[in-house]
């Protein structure tokens, strides 16, 4: 008996619960975004602090502390995730709702950089506002909130995108505003990537192809025609194209030079974190601008080729994201989350064609890792907007609503 009672004890029929539901084995969230998001936040902070740490032997930062850009890094990124995590919390409809407010609130941010007394200037250039404790780039706002209004734009339009007058010309009219605000400061960097933002989004939501085509030479024309009639780009643009000649590598050409140097330095696996020599004052910028040449150099082409597939990643899941909620019919949401796609894709491909020399010096940073209180803030929320859209993709797919 003592053996065949357990025996009969388990062959007994389990009588099932009633009223518990079985959990979804779907995730509320893309775990594996949140975790590439992270480790390229956290790649940065390392990297941001052995580019600078060197920077308090400069008369520049004299009054500086070895890990100063260290410290005020992870209060950034602890301050962007709190932000991140309160933006994640906000449904799309209401950022839907609000996308043309925050668009010209953001205008109006722009303009006051330009007003004397207001707007704060730095190497020549007015892009911030200063409030004491930190400074505000609105033309970082910007990126984020064309990709909302232009998405928002797109779905209030849509039978109209067709049309010019009525489909194509107020959004050209609105990129126009913003850009003519940019080139006042200037930050043509910022404006490329805005114009491609906005073209993305109205691309992707159905606008005419041969207006399209046509828009895109018109822009081409136009940003030449700002090269040429300014002789300080133009100079850069010649520097560029020779980068070697003794002229240009002590003069236009400096700073390509040298994140030149840092990626011959690096070789296949770098020279080792901390080593870089082209960080000892050598290489300007080099904690900003120029963050990847300082990977290159002490990571080499492993190093460089890991963070390019991090971001090849995040694009990529951009655009599945925003392609499954078009798929539910959840249209801005998609264009938002593509949008976001191009934003980070096209930043982060003209801060690294920069660094290698593919294309002319521009002053954009590496997005998520590059030193800077607006950039770290702004990528975090867009981030978090995608992760939202994903997220109500996945309750509306498990038959729940938001």
């Amino acid at each position: 008996m003592r053996f065949v009672l357990p025996f009969f004890a388990s062959s007994q029929p389990k009588t099932p619960q009633v009223g518990l539901a079985q959990r979804s084995k779907m995730m509320e969230y893309d775990q594996p975004l949140v975790w590439v998001v992270l480790l390229l936040m956290l790649f940065g902070m390392v990297m941001v602090y052995s580019a600078s740490i060197s920077l308090p032997d400069s008369p520049k930062y004299a009054s500086y502390k070895n890990a100063h850009f260290l410290i005020r890094q992870s209060i950034f990124i602890g301050v962007s995730l709190l932000a991140g995590l309160f933006a994640f919390r906000v449904k799309i409809e209401t950022w839907q709702r609000f996308a043309p407010h925050l668009f010209v609130i953001t205008l109006v941010l722009l303009t006051l950089v330009l007003v004397p007394g207001i707007g704060k200037g730095v190497n020549g250039a007015k892009r911030w506002l200063s409030f004491k404790v930190f400074n505000l780039q609105p033309s970082e706002l910007m990126k984020l909130f064309i990709v909302l209004y232009a998405a928002d734009y797109t779905v209030r339009k849509q039978e109209f995108m067709h049309k010019l007058t009525k489909g194509f010309l107020p959004m050209a009219a609105a990129v126009a505003c913003v850009g003519l605000l940019l080139l006042l400061e200037p930050d043509l960097g910022a404006f490329g990537v805005i114009v491609c933002i906005a073209m993305g989004i109205l691309f992707l939501g159905g606008i005419n192809g041969i207006w399209f085509s046509g828009i895109g030479i018109t822009l081409m024309g136009i940003f030449t025609l700002v090269i040429v009639l300014s002789p300080w780009r133009r100079e850069r643009i010649f520097a560029y194209l020779n980068p070697w000649i003794e002229e240009n590598a002590l003069g236009k050409a400096y700073q390509l030079s040298h994140s030149l140097i840092a990626f011959g330095r690096g070789e296949l696996f770098g020279v080792g974190l901390g080593g870089s020599v082209e960080k000892l004052h050598y290489l300007p910028e080099a904690h900003t601008d120029f963050l990847l040449a300082v990977i290159g150099e002490e990571l080499g082409f492993v190093g460089v080729l890991v963070v390019v597939l991090m971001f090849y990643w995040i694009i990529k899941r951009a655009f599945d994201i925003g392609r499954q909620a078009i798929a539910i019919d959840l249209t801005f949401a998609g264009l938002t989350a593509k949008g976001i796609g191009i934003w980070i894709g096209v930043q982060a491909f003209v801060n690294m064609g920069v660094n290698l020399g593919l294309l002319p010096t521009k002053g954009l940073t590496l997005p998520l890792m590059s030193y800077g209180g607006s950039g770290i803030l702004i990528n975090c929320i867009g981030l978090a907007i995608l992760l939202r859209i994903d997220y109500e993709n996945r309750v509306l797919m498990r038959g729940g609503r938001i």
